[in-house]
């Protein structure tokens, strides 16, 4: 009984003992580190635009009329015929004003034919003026010597006043003449004026393309009636392109000269188009006068250079490379916090904060300022990795470390043995793999240690 006493005493002892932990180790964190270098970067700013024509004219009929003809193909060149109205009206009003013009004419010509007349009345009017004023001298003088009579004196002198009344009234024939000329000289002005302007209106029936160009969005059709100024179509020069995108006030201010004006910045236009990205490039052109209603930023505009494949309406990707910056170092995004701190690879492998300033962000990347040239930076913050903890740090183009080895005693490969048979819970297949490598005689230290820790000793 005292036996059995002891033996149950010594059970329950063993029992209730608490097992001893293995010892407490340092976790140690692999992180992706890269070495900061400052440089020269060029930031590019990105927005959305849509392309336009810099080149669009709104077609519209000058005058009403019937469609006899129509121009049912896209592209034109210029100088084709896009529409044509049927001109009858037109060539009737033209006939009409060279009719009038005709008679405006004659009339220039008989008011110059009587104005010649005229100064030949004039003229003749004159010359009976001096006989009769000579004869009434002649009369007078004879009336002197007491030859003549005061009666025919005064008959003569009669005679020579109603002669100088005459050259009176021819002159005013002349003047009224010659007044004549000028109104039919105005009369044929206007004559040509308006045979001009019906002449105009029978050009006006054939729409012709002034630049070549591609017809958009027609709203007549042949035998169709238009009305005066309806619109019949939009003629586009899809060659002269050009984008306008929105930029907000601080984007905008960083693309000013000293002076205040907007740089000749490159930019850069993608448009996809299902999968297949299309691009093209340009320049910086200008600025719209004005924000817009109910609008924020600033409106740019870009011309083109080469820009296959696109069209007036396109919805398109713009980057605009900004003007570049002097000592910035590039990192990811994921390397700096809220913060504006980034963890930084200290001594003994230990991480140690470091505070930047940011600068740009563009893209995934981020382009800061800060004394941290020179030194590893950690790609990727996680919210287990802060000042102090030892990592494992692992340099991109870095040759792999070949792993630990261990050279086990009898003793401790057979209890590894034991435990990995006595695990019903591992996979026959990773069981093999394990017991197989258990039997070389150089053992990966990590695996050691990590059946080790499941194993509690």
């Amino acid at each position: 009984v005292w036996a059995v006493q002891m033996i149950g005493g010594a059970v329950q002892t063993r029992m209730a003992d608490t097992p001893a932990a293995p010892p407490a180790r340092e976790r140690v964190f692999s992180v992706n580190v890269l070495t900061a270098e400052a440089g020269t970067q060029t930031p590019v700013l990105e927005s959305f635009g849509e392309i336009a024509s810099r080149r669009m004219l709104e077609l519209r009929a000058a005058d009403g009329g019937r469609v006899i003809g129509l121009e049912d193909g896209g592209r034109v060149r210029a100088g084709d015929v896009l529409v044509r109205i049927d001109p009858a009206d037109a060539q009737a009003a033209v006939q009409r004003g060279q009719s009038d013009l005709a008679d405006a004419l004659a009339e220039e010509r008989d008011a110059a034919r009587s104005v010649t007349l005229a100064e030949d009345e004039v003229l003749a009017a004159q010359e009976q003026a001096e006989l009769r004023v000579r004869a009434a001298a002649r009369q007078v003088d004879l009336a002197g010597r007491g030859v003549g009579t005061t009666a025919a004196t005064e008959t003569a002198e009669l005679a020579a006043a109603a002669a100088r009344q005459a050259v009176l009234s021819r002159r005013l024939a002349l003047a009224q003449a010659q007044a004549r000329v000028d109104q039919a000289a105005t009369s044929r002005m206007r004559a040509e004026i308006a045979l001009a302007e019906v002449e105009r209106r029978l050009e006006d029936t054939i729409l012709i393309a002034p630049f070549d160009g591609t017809l958009s969005a027609p709203g007549v059709v042949e035998g169709g009636l238009v009305s005066a100024n309806e619109r019949v179509a939009d003629l586009i020069d899809p060659d002269d392109l050009e984008v306008s995108f929105r930029l907000s006030n601080a984007q905008y201010a960083r693309l000013l000269d000293p002076e205040g004006e907007i740089i000749k910045a490159d930019v850069q236009v993608t448009l996809d188009a299902s999968g297949v990205d299309l691009g093209a490039s340009g320049r910086i052109t200008r600025t719209s006068a004005a924000a817009g209603e109910g609008q924020t930023g600033r409106l740019v505009f870009a011309a083109l250079d080469t820009a296959a494949g696109f069209q007036p309406g396109d919805f398109v990707t713009v980057r605009v490379q900004e003007p570049a910056l002097e000592n910035v170092i590039a990192l990811p995004a994921s390397a700096v916090d809220a913060a504006g701190s980034v963890l930084v690879l200290g001594d003994d492998d230990r991480l140690e904060d470091a505070t930047v300033t940011v600068l740009r962000r563009v893209g995934d990347t981020v382009l800061v300022r800060g004394n941290i040239a020179g030194r590893e930076v950690v790609e990727a913050r996680s919210p287990l990795l802060g000042a102090g903890i030892s990592v494992k740090p692992l340099r991109k183009g870095a040759a792999p470390q070949a792993p630990e080895m261990l050279e086990l005693s009898q003793e401790r490969r057979a209890k590894l043995v034991a435990f990995i048979e006595g695990n019903s819970r591992m996979p026959a297949e990773a069981k093999a793999r394990a017991l197989a490598q258990l039997a070389e005689p150089m053992v990966p230290a990590q695996m050691v240690e990590r059946m080790e820790s499941r194993m509690g000793g």
